[in-house]
């Protein structure tokens, strides 16, 4: 039995969790509605306060897919009750960010700044040289946070770009002076 899979999801107050035809499964809390089609060989229950995921049989995929829908079940459940966020830092000398409405523009040693835009549903927040993106999509915020990191990730020398703010940069040793 997959161990992840066969703990029960607990909803919180204020929460609902509907089942509707071929698993599209659809969580309304506080923070808003998250909607997601889960593979249709699992068997998906809402009982007394709880979600239960179980399998029809034990083959390998469907192990591995119940783990999977049960987490992606409670990451729906987390989601609209906090919400997620992701934190990155940007270092280096003349490296900025700043938020302009909707536009996150970063100034990262190019000869011309960087815009993007916060995609629906997402908000990021700029306090000094740190950057935090919010939303109640697990998958979505990660994957912002990565396009962000991705447009100047920090090089091992200096240290100097984007990062994580709980990212471990592995540094290395410059070139050494003749003598």
């Amino acid at each position: 039995m997959s161990r992840i899979g066969r703990l029960p999801v607990t909803v919180p107050a204020g929460v609902t969790v509907e089942v509707a035809e071929n698993n599209m499964v659809t969580v309304k809390g506080p923070k808003g509605t998250l909607e997601q089609q889960l593979p249709k060989e699992m068997d998906i229950k809402v009982e007394d306060g709880h979600v239960v995921v179980t399998r029809p049989n034990d083959l390998k995929k469907m192990k591995s897919l119940h783990g999977l829908t049960r987490t992606l079940i409670n990451n729906m459940v987390v989601g609209v009750t906090e919400g997620y966020a992701k934190k990155l830092e940007v270092n280096g000398v003349g490296y900025r960010c700043q938020k302009q409405g909707k536009k996150l523009v970063l100034n990262l040693g190019y000869s011309h700044p960087v815009e993007m835009e916060d995609p629906e549903g997402l908000e990021s927040v700029v306090e000094g040289n740190t950057i935090t993106v919010k939303g109640i999509n697990k998958e979505k915020v990660g994957q912002y946070a990565a396009e962000i990191r991705d447009k100047r990730k920090p090089e091992p020398y200096k240290g100097k770009g984007i990062k994580y703010a709980d990212e471990v940069i592995r540094r290395k040793v410059g070139k050494t002076g003749k003598k």
